[in-house]
């Protein structure tokens, strides 16, 4: 049977995702296409060989409509042979384009494919696909949870008030993981992940003296009488402080069988192990990282004990430490290099990001597997392990 490796993978810098943000002056297909020429420059592989280039994007509308991954591909300079298509999984668009990807090369569809994502949140903001006054839900998911779905800050709360999670350790994680971040650019440890765009080469929204004092007198960011009244157990203890920012950013990954790979003399960073998607209850929304992991991990025949690195999509600080309290997973093996709240969240990008920064990770920290996750709106998740070859 075949297997899948990452042989490449790179990621802009990620931007403030609002006016004035560092990359708000670059088109979305632009940022995308930047990793994609730098993806086969870095690889040295023909771009004419890819057999498909599958992207993630979460609002596909304006400027990030009509496909974007497939004029990515165009602006790129990839022979016009080479096909694309866009997906969305909400948050995990990308990382599902990564499952979607290894599932080709190993099933034999493809030899090589390129799993990417982009969001330009300063140009594209969220929800600008949902014009006012319409319902993308529909009747039918009105009848069946009558009293309405919420806000995905409501389903952070809520997530805080079942783990009695407190507003001084949600804090506590989001300080840490600006911490990690400044760190890990202070060693170099992402120069080798970073393709560096009109300038920018560093990410916009790391904090390198955050503080838990700081952090304390930020006030609630989703507050709501309307949600006070139906939910009582809710603290308000979600901050902007400790959630992910808005962000700009781009990311892509090549992947092909080891057997490709060693023909053409590519080296592999990591071999794509197993992959899990779940449904979760999509008022709490957030919490399907649970048992995507279980499910991951019984599909790879392996324990909690034998991963090394872990990648949990830092959403919310809640969602990471109510992840961690049900898995019993050390927080120092999880996001090493810093997470979303630090890096920054570019939606569809973030999954390849996730990626990206975890195989290098991987690299550097001589890591044999590794297991990479993702909350995502509606209720969902998606997990998959990376060993090292």
């Amino acid at each position: 049977m075949r297997d899948a490796v990452i042989v490449e993978a790179v990621r802009t810098p990620i931007g403030k995702g609002k006016p004035g943000g560092a990359l708000a002056h670059v088109h979305p297909v632009e940022l995308l296409a930047h990793t994609l020429r730098t993806l086969v420059e870095r690889s040295g592989v023909d771009p004419a060989l890819i057999d498909d280039v599958i992207g993630g994007t979460v609002d596909q509308v304006g400027e990030q409509a009509m496909n974007t991954t497939r004029y990515a591909v165009l602006s790129a300079g990839f022979p016009d042979t080479v096909p694309a298509t866009t997906v969305d999984r909400q948050c995990g668009s990308s990382q599902q384009a990564v499952h979607f990807a290894a599932q080709g090369v190993i099933s034999g569809a493809y030899d090589f494919v390129v799993a990417c994502g982009v969001e330009s949140m300063s140009r594209v903001p969220m929800w600008s696909n949902v014009p006012a006054g319409k319902d993308p839900f529909g009747p039918g998911v009105a009848e069946r949870y009558q009293e309405g779905l919420v806000p995905q800050g409501i389903s952070a709360e809520l997530i805080a008030a079942k783990w009695s999670i407190t507003r001084e350790q949600m804090d506590a994680f989001a300080v840490s993981s600006h911490h990690k971040a400044a760190a890990a650019w202070d060693a170099g440890l992402f120069d080798a992940e970073v393709a560096p765009v009109e300038g920018v080469s560093r990410d916009e929204c790391v904090r390198p003296g955050s503080s838990t004092e700081i952090l304390a007198g930020l006030k609630p960011a989703y507050h709501d009488p309307a949600f006070a009244e139906r939910f009582p157990q809710i603290e308000w203890n979600v901050t902007a402080g400790n959630a992910s920012p808005i962000n700009d950013g781009a990311s892509a990954v090549l992947i092909t069988s080891s057997e490709t790979a060693a023909r053409l003399g590519l080296r592999p960073l990591a071999r794509l192990h197993s992959f899990a998607v779940t449904g979760s209850d999509p008022i709490l929304m957030l919490t399907g990282v649970i048992p995507a992991t279980e499910k991951v991990l019984r599909k790879a025949g392996l324990n909690l004990d034998a991963i090394d690195l872990f990648e949990v999509n830092e959403a919310f600080s809640s969602v990471v430490l109510a992840w961690r309290q049900e898995t019993g997973a050390d927080l120092d093996k999880v996001n090493v290099h810093g997470g979303a709240i630090a890096l920054g969240h570019p939606l569809g990008a973030s999954g390849t990001r996730l990626t990206t920064t975890l195989v290098h990770a991987m690299r550097e920290r001589g890591a044999r597997y590794a297991l990479q996750t993702m909350c995502e709106a509606g209720g969902l998740a998606n997990a998959m392990i990376l060993e090292s070859v």
